[in-house]
């Protein structure tokens, strides 16, 4: 098995930011649709409602409004970047690029006005194509060859109009620019876990994806995410107890937690990254918007654990400590205010009905 490695990286994070769309649909509208009882759906998926984008928004738009939050945030945290000329890399990771033949990173480049000698590329593996691409940066950064790096999750997922995903695929976009300097949360070590599983999967014009059910979670889910922490612990002689705050995919608000508990993972150690059941699954973005919650909400020294997972399939899994500059990073992007925390930003909703939601999402079209 190939073990992907950070050896005595000074790699890590500098800045993040993420975005979320203002508008949600409950389940309970989605269910009302098709006559199906709420409350099984809501026990069944242990979502409460979903964010939806706007009619004139996609995955693009996603991410750069994510992109500015963490750019706007670092030019005010530290002057050790021209973030302008400093970024090499942007990495947008997603599986409903706007574009089968265009890519979107040269659009969130162009929109965020880096300058041209960067290096830019689109990431798809299902829901882990985010971490994929902070993967890539990392490498980039441990080898010199660039010196700032953005990574992006970003979707705007798609479910068959009452298919099981229909109710949880959402949309959102987490941004993080990777450096080797004034680290908020370095890098300690990152793994992989890789199989193929077609556990769901989309062909060339296929408007939406297809899944296997109840396939979804035991040999695909489970065995991946519980594989690569595994992986992660015996790799780095770690314990889950050693760790403040663990983040899981989120495709539902079930599948985390039942992982947690055969993991023995503390509610305490799930509170911040577990945001799925107000928000639901944003795919690319999902376990990095746990992510964002959590250094939203971490301390000096604290150590984080996070695993991403992709259908088809796979698992990443990343160790992170905050460093002291999180005190000075959050005084500076109060500073900001236009900034909203992940928490502001769940909170700022306007509700649609499932009429409202076909046209903005396009169902019918």
């Amino acid at each position: 098995m190939g073990i992907l490695k950070v050896v005595k990286s000074s790699t890590g994070i500098v800045s993040y930011g993420s975005y979320l769309p203002k508008y949600r649909i409950t389940l309970e509208e989605i269910a009302k649709t098709y006559n199906k009882e709420s409350k099984v759906m809501l026990n069944g998926l242990g979502i409460v409602e979903k964010t939806v984008p706007g009619i004139d928004e996609d995955t693009i738009t996603n991410a750069v409004n994510a992109s500015r939050q963490a750019l706007s945030r670092l030019k005010i945290y530290t002057k050790k970047f021209q973030p302008m000329k400093d970024v090499g890399a942007i990495y947008v990771g997603s599986e409903s690029h706007p574009y089968a033949v265009k890519p979107s990173a040269v659009i969130v480049g162009e929109a965020l006005g880096v300058s041209t000698n960067y290096t830019a590329a689109d990431t798809e593996f299902a829901c882990k194509a985010g971490t994929a691409g902070m993967q890539m940066i990392a490498g980039l950064i441990d080898s010199g060859r660039i010196n700032l790096g953005i990574a992006i999750g970003s979707d705007t997922a798609q479910g068959s109009p009452g298919d099981a995903l229909e109710y949880s695929a959402a949309s959102g976009a987490a941004s993080f620019i990777l450096g080797d300097t004034d680290l908020i949360a370095r890098l300690i070590h990152m793994t992989s876990f890789t199989t193929d599983t077609p556990d769901f999967w989309r062909r060339e014009c296929q408007k939406y994806p297809m899944h296997w059910g109840r396939f979804t979670g035991e040999p695909a889910y489970f065995r991946h995410t519980i594989g690569v922490i595994k992986n992660i612990l015996e790799e780095t002689n770690t314990k889950l107890e050693n760790f403040d705050h663990v983040i899981f995919h989120m495709p539902n608000g079930k599948f985390p937690k039942l992982a947690s508990k055969i993991l023995k993972i503390s509610d305490k150690q799930m509170k911040f990254g577990f945001i799925v059941q107000s928000v639901g699954n944003t795919y690319s973005a999902c376990s990095l918007l746990g992510l964002v919650n959590v250094l939203d909400n971490a301390k000096p020294n604290e150590k984080i654990l996070l695993t991403s997972y992709g259908s088809g399939a796979g698992s990443d899994a990343f160790i992170f400590e905050v460093t002291k500059n999180i005190i000075k990073y959050n005084k500076a992007i109060q500073k900001l205010d236009f900034d909203k925390t992940l928490e502001e930003q769940i909170g700022n909703k306007s509700y649609l009905t499932y009429g409202q939601y076909v046209r903005y999402t396009k169902k019918l079209t």
